[in-house]
């Protein structure tokens, strides 16, 4: 083997997370995102740092509304993940991480054709004030500080990984009557993990846990003009709360050949904590978003390969149970990834792009959706610049 390649993991693993990891997480997996890039304490250099940018185009829409077909355009919306990693080794045996990025997230916008058959459910159930929602949206930030502790083990190391985060989360909806803003600053988290290598052979196997994070927001209901017309006060204090789940990842790689890298992982996430989400709207009531989301599975498998001393390259395929159960429309996900990293004078630049495959899905008023709604097998796309840096 070209054993070069063992000190251009990284980049492999960079690639793999960023043409799949981080491609349609929002439309397989729950509101499932970016992942803190701790792969960076593996590097051998005594500092790094590491960057990227994914911008996600979920292109998911409805083609049944009420049981009649309907050409609406897409509810899902595009967004960004940036993931920032700064790492320093410590010592001989001892490197910390410093990373961030937005590990959940998720918007949509309703056409007034949703909104309409939003309203119609309401009203046909008895609802004296359907309240149709025309747009929603849920976003986290997530500060980390991860370290790894290795020593000699035969052949290779053992690692011993663990660190705290701190995450942040906020809640938007408009509706008919008005807009509610939610916001928690901050609440603590932790990841652990181990993991053996053999740098020689680009060898390494890894289980990573982080920890569930239960959230407490607070903020503030605005009334609309048809809120403000119905005698509801301009401003109301609102309050909520939820849990974001817990996940275990296995991951491992290997060198095969001369200049030739495998890789896979395999991912649980407990995404039946989130069964709903209410909120409280002081002097007016709750609202309850119903999920129902059970828990969830991602597949992945790819090969990296050197095709000179500065330009390497991946592919790989990832499958991601869809975790949703009828009340809202999520469903498995197939994603083909590729990448590209040239290794310049100083640092090293990255691209990726790839494609996934949004399976047919259903939701229904039965299992907790606020109306009738089908979808077609939708197409996504998403792309990626990085850059790295060792010093």
């Amino acid at each position: 083997m070209k054993f070069r390649m063992a000190r251009r993991t990284g980049a492999f693993l960079l690639l793999a997370g960023m043409t799949t990891a981080y491609s349609i997480p929002a439309m397989a997996g729950g509101f499932s995102r970016g992942e803190a890039n701790t792969d960076i304490l593996f590097d051998d250099a005594r500092f790094s740092t590491e960057s990227s940018l994914v911008y996600v185009s979920p292109n998911r829409s409805y083609s049944k509304l009420l049981g009649q077909s309907v050409h609406d355009g897409d509810y899902s919306q595009s967004f960004t993940i940036p993931n920032i990693a700064f790492a320093a080794r410590l010592t001989d045996n001892l490197s910390c991480a410093f990373t961030y990025t937005k590990p959940f997230g998720g918007a949509g916008t309703y056409s007034q054709a949703a909104q309409n058959a939003e309203g119609v459910t309401a009203a046909a159930n008895g609802n004296p004030l359907p309240n149709p929602t025309s747009h929603m949206e849920l976003s986290s930030d997530e500060y980390g500080g991860t370290c790894d502790v290795h020593v000699a083990a035969g052949p290779g190391r053992l690692h011993f990984i663990g660190g705290m985060f701190i995450e942040s989360f906020s809640y938007r909806e408009d509706t008919l009557i008005g807009s509610v803003r939610l916001r928690d600053n901050g609440e603590f988290g932790y990841r652990a993990g181990l993991a053996y290598d053999i740098p020689e052979y680009a060898f390494r196997v890894q289980l990573l846990y982080r920890s569930e994070v239960k959230h407490e927001g607070n903020g503030t209901f605005t009334a609309s003009d048809v809120g403000t017309s119905l005698g509801i006060p301009n401003t109301l204090p609102a309050f909520g709360k939820g849990t974001l789940p817990q996940s275990i990842k296995l991951a491992a790689q290997t060198g095969v050949a001369p200049g030739w890298l495998v890789y896979g992982s395999a991912a649980w996430t407990e995404w039946s904590v989130l069964p709903n989400f209410n909120y409280t709207v002081t002097d007016l009531g709750t609202a309850r978003k119903v999920f129902n989301y059970k828990n969830g599975y991602t597949l992945q498998l790819g090969v990296g390969h050197d095709f000179t001393d500065k330009i390497s390259g991946s592919t790989d395929i990832t499958w991601d149970q869809g975790v949703g159960t009828g009340a809202d429309i999520t469903t498995d996900t197939w994603t083909l990834g590729a990448g590209l990293q040239y290794k310049a004078n100083v640092g090293t630049f990255g691209l990726g792009a790839a494609i996934s495959y949004l399976t047919a899905g259903k939701q229904r008023v039965s299992q907790g959706a606020t109306f009738d709604a089908d979808a077609k097998g939708d197409w996504a796309v998403a792309a990626a610049v990085s850059y790295k840096l060792k010093f």
